[in-house]
């Protein structure tokens, strides 16, 4: 990785970086961070001559050869002065609330609005709702492309940025189009590196945030911070990182609560770690203690199903979802506790 001097090469300066690399078979991917871009040789950066070139040039303060999988998302990297934002929120200086149901109902709209509305009362900084939905049982509720439609209505009358969940090409095109302002890959496609590249090139010169959950199995850390390189590796690096629990299945919860992970995370790459307790317990009763716990562990955020009637839900909202009043015991809690940790 190149490092300027300036916060950000000149035209002249990328052209005349770009021409020695080629000389070598390589190219120049740029990575805009809030305060500093890089620039990421992509091929073999170990020719010496090259580096030597390109360190010679009086506007670069150095190139950094970190021999890592993951160079970008790795913490030695420039880009952990990077700052993501979402909801107002600078993430690892404030925490971070999203919440909504785990699904939009196109035929009861009010009931995602007046939940949404609840939710901002009760101090979520964002909003989460799913469109489109991958079900096991290929005769349950897959989504509508409605509730996209009533999704960013919501955006629009609470004043609050909106998560969804995408699972192809399609629902990406329509979501960045839309509007939607953080895309979550669930984890089913977590390790899709097909569709990981495709929303890579998709946000790259956007401000789209993309929230990453942790593969279902029992995934290496490595291999999770990996995957949220692909999408960095397109100039884009406003990820998040997000367990939200593993297989095997813990008896008494819905999967295997993986909020400990989170200092295994913050040790290796400085992506902020937002969790989803909701999966990872799979019962609304669990989900304040899961969400202590997870804040108590590091995570700069929470992304937590609510419904204003969960039992009126669709999805998993009857069963995990919490209402409003619950989630602002809970947000209160937990304020709590990150004060304890600042």
């Amino acid at each position: 990785m190149i490092i300027p001097k300036a916060p950000k090469l000149t035209d002249a300066q990328l052209k005349e970086i770009t021409r020695v690399v080629e000389d070598f078979g390589c190219n120049i991917q740029v990575i805009e961070g809030a305060v500093q871009s890089i620039y990421a040789i992509v091929g073999d950066e170990r020719h010496e001559l090259m580096i030597n070139r390109i360190e010679g040039l009086d506007y670069i303060d150095r190139v950094d050869t970190i021999q890592s999988p993951h160079k970008l998302l790795d913490i030695r990297s420039e880009l952990k002065n990077h700052q993501v934002e979402f909801g107002g929120i600078k993430l690892g200086k404030d925490l971070l609330f999203i919440a909504g149901p785990c699904t939009i109902d196109p035929k009861n709209p009010n009931f995602f609005y007046e939940t949404a509305e609840a939710l901002k009362e009760a101090g979520a900084h964002a909003l989460r709702g799913g469109v489109w939905k991958p079900r096991t049982n290929p005769y349950s509720y897959q989504g509508d492309g409605k509730a996209l439609e009533i999704l960013m209505e919501g955006s629009r009358r609470t004043g609050l940025p909106v998560n969804t969940e995408v699972m192809d090409e399609m629902h990406l095109r329509l979501a960045v189009e839309t509007g939607v302002d953080m895309l979550q890959i669930g984890t089913r496609n977590a390790l899709n590196y097909s569709l990981l590249k495709e929303i890579g090139k998709e946000i790259a010169g956007r401000e789209t945030v993309v929230l990453l959950k942790r593969g279902r199995h029992m995934g290496p850390v490595n291999e999770f911070i990996s995957a949220a390189e692909y999408l960095v590796t397109f100039g884009n690096p406003n990820v998040v990182l997000c367990p939200r629990g593993t297989l095997p299945g813990l008896e008494g919860y819905r999967n295997h609560p993986d909020e400990s992970i989170t200092p295994l995370l913050k040790e290796k790459t400085w992506a902020p770690v937002v969790v989803d307790p909701s999966h990872a317990v799979g019962r609304a009763a669990y989900v304040e203690a899961c969400c202590m716990s997870s804040v108590a562990y590091g995570a700069d955020g929470l992304c937590v199903e609510a419904h204003l009637e969960p039992s009126k839900g669709l999805g998993d909202d009857p069963k995990q979802a919490v209402t409003p009043e619950a989630f602002k015991k809970l947000f209160e809690k937990c304020q709590a506790i990150w004060g304890l940790r600042n």
